[in-house]
């Protein structure tokens, strides 16, 4: 007699289901406060402020207060899905000539010149304002709390700080004062305090308390405290008077002013979306790398994917062969669209994804191969990577994301949060972790390192100029299936991200895998084309892979010509997802690193 007692393959976890809300982040402390702020009477959005800056206390090697955020938002109310754009840009005084004037061929990848206005707090404030219900007190008690009271801190921040322990002592002492506690660095598991940024907090909340006038009024005096007030000032006090040690080798004054901050306000506009069979995938602008997953699904819809093993040879050269060619152009095409018209509507289009198609053989390409569209794009420079890529040197160059053969260094943050309501929240914060640049001594925290992928080449998408968006990796994703809000998901790590975020949406459209067992599967990464990061360079043909991909498909992959690296078991990506299906409410969350948790009812 067959038995229908538990027929499911394992997963790590159980993909979450309720029909109440579910919260899935990066680290379990932030979706506990996720899931506490919907107790409360929450909805998705205020549980969404009250996650990212939990997520900035507990995960201080990943994002930070001085860090940058694009949201994607559907909000049943409004009835529509939007973009949040929490990038800050370029400082006035960022210019080309300024930069070659310190001697620099590079915008160096750590320290102040580095800095891009810090566009987090603005960025929740707004979410808090315009589509949230609470008080400022309500989403930000929680990240004081664990900074004035102590948090466990995971084993990946304290090898984080182990790798720049040298950097702090030397050079960044105002660093060293808060991650090396009693001149040392801390173990794993510590109660770790940062008594200075809950003291920053709580003096935002009290002067936003500190008049009349309702929700409202106190969010706009928190803001000011920010961007106008106390803080704003001591930033630009910091990068007036330090020199600060970078990745160049010399130190540097930053640019970026309290008169920066000022002027500056996150924006929102429509997504940038991508019609997939039943699917509309929802991403940022072209002032992020969003679209490249887009595009790999303009490319890749012109494959039989139905069916394929996801652990297969042939799934797994599609989706690489087809990542090389969108990463190709995001090279050479993608910018902040305010300062160069980007063609997107022609890399999204059928005519040219046709031609572009053509390119993908049985073979693997070892060539970057922008495509051609008359009168864009800029010159795309290949600059070779010696050896191994290594993630976070000890100068605390590049985003946090993966390390050599793809072992976890730490990676940015990511949450997916979806309410009784329906309402969706999808978000990756970033930027300003602890070894970007110096803790600022009254504030607490370090200022970001975003600027790192501009350009000092004029007249390319990406050059650096005053008031211009950097090219982010940041990249949260929200799709409708047959017109319906449906699915939230993301992941960090760099140029990784819309690899991951890409492959995730395959296994679970194409081989019908649920929302655990997508994030749970073996997966991969290219290092083909240049990182965003200090020092932009490239490892033409390396396709790193999990070792639980089958040692059958990693044979036929080098067969093809693929430069297989094989890294650990469980070393790719930190995805997390949330879907909604009439009343259900469905979460996951990875399981790699051992910090990320969904939780839901």
């Amino acid at each position: 007699m067959a038995s229908n007692v538990n027929p499911d393959p394992f997963t790590t976890r159980p993909e979450i289901e309720g029909t109440f809300g579910v919260v899935a982040t990066t680290h379990w402390i932030a979706t506990a406060v996720g899931m506490a702020i919907l107790e409360k009477g929450g909805n998705a959005f205020d549980a969404g402020v009250a996650t990212a800056f939990t997520l900035q206390v507990v995960e201080p090697h990943l994002n930070g207060p001085g860090g940058d955020v694009p949201i994607i938002v559907h909000d049943v109310k409004r009835g529509r899905t939007e973009v949040i754009c929490g990038q800050g840009p370029a400082p006035a005084r960022a210019t080309i000539a300024h930069y070659k004037s310190e001697g620099l061929d590079m915008v160096p990848g750590t320290g102040l010149l580095a800095a891009c206005v810090p566009g987090t707090f603005e960025s929740w404030m707004m979410l808090l304002r315009d589509y949230g219900t609470m008080r400022v007190r309500d989403v930000l008690e929680p990240a004081i709390s664990y900074a004035r009271d102590g948090y466990p801190l995971v084993e990946r921040a304290c090898a984080t700080i182990q790798t720049v322990e040298q950097l702090f002592r030397k050079h960044w002492p105002t660093s060293a004062a808060v991650y090396l506690p009693n001149g040392e660095v801390p173990k794993p598991g510590t109660l770790f305090t940062n008594k200075t940024l809950a003291a920053t907090y709580a003096r935002i909340l009290s002067e936003a308390e500190s008049g009349g006038g309702g929700r409202d009024a106190e969010i706009e005096r928190a803001r000011k405290a920010w961007s106008q007030g106390f803080v704003a000032e001591a930033i630009d006090k910091f990068c007036r008077t330090q020199e600060v040690m970078d990745v160049s080798g010399s130190s540097h004054r930053g640019v970026l002013s309290a008169d920066d901050m000022a002027r500056w306000e996150p924006t929102v506009e429509a997504p940038l979306t991508y019609d997939y069979g039943r699917y509309t995938v929802c991403k940022a602008g072209v002032w992020s790398q969003g679209p490249v997953t887009l595009q790999q699904l303009a490319l890749l819809k012109g494959f039989a994917l139905d069916g394929l093993d996801p652990t297969g040879p042939e799934f797994i050269h599609l989706q690489i062969e087809c990542a090389k060619l969108a990463f190709a152009d995001r090279e050479k095409f993608y910018g902040d669209p305010k300062f160069s018209e980007i063609p997107i509507a022609t890399l999204l289009s059928d005519a040219y994804n046709d031609e572009r198609r053509k390119l993908v053989t049985e073979k693997a390409s070892l060539d970057l191969r922008p495509g051609a569209v008359e009168g864009f794009g800029g010159v795309v420079k290949l600059r070779r990577a010696e050896g191994q890529r290594e993630a976070v040197g000890a100068l605390g160059a590049g985003e946090p994301t993966v390390g050599r053969f793809g072992e976890v260094r730490g990676d940015t943050v990511h949450f997916d949060i979806i309410d009784k309501a329906g309402n969706m929240v999808s978000s990756t914060p970033s930027g300003g972790w602890l070894q970007s640049s110096p803790i600022i001594p009254e504030l607490g925290f370090c200022l970001g390192s975003r600027a790192q992928m501009f350009d000092l080449e004029e007249n390319q998408p990406s050059s650096l100029a005053p008031g211009k968006r950097p090219r982010t990796t940041l990249s949260p994703t929200m799709a409708l299936r047959d017109g319906e809000p449906y699915l939230a998901w993301g992941s960090p790590g760099g140029d990784q991200q819309d690899q991951w975020i890409t492959q995730f949406f395959l296994r679970h459209v194409h081989c019908n895998l649920n929302l655990q067992e997508s994030i749970d599967a073996p997966a991969w990464h290219s290092e083909h084309f240049p990182i965003s990061f200090w020092p932009r360079t490239a490892r033409p043909g390396v396709l790193v892979v999990e070792n639980r991909v089958p040692k059958a498909t990693i044979e036929n992959l080098r067969e093809r010509g693929h430069i297989v690296e094989v890294g650990p078991d469980w070393s790719e990506g930190r995805l997390t997802a949330a879907s909604r299906v009439g009343v259900r409410r469905r979460a996951a969350a990875n399981p790699r690193g051992m910090q990320g948790y969904a939780a839901g009812r």
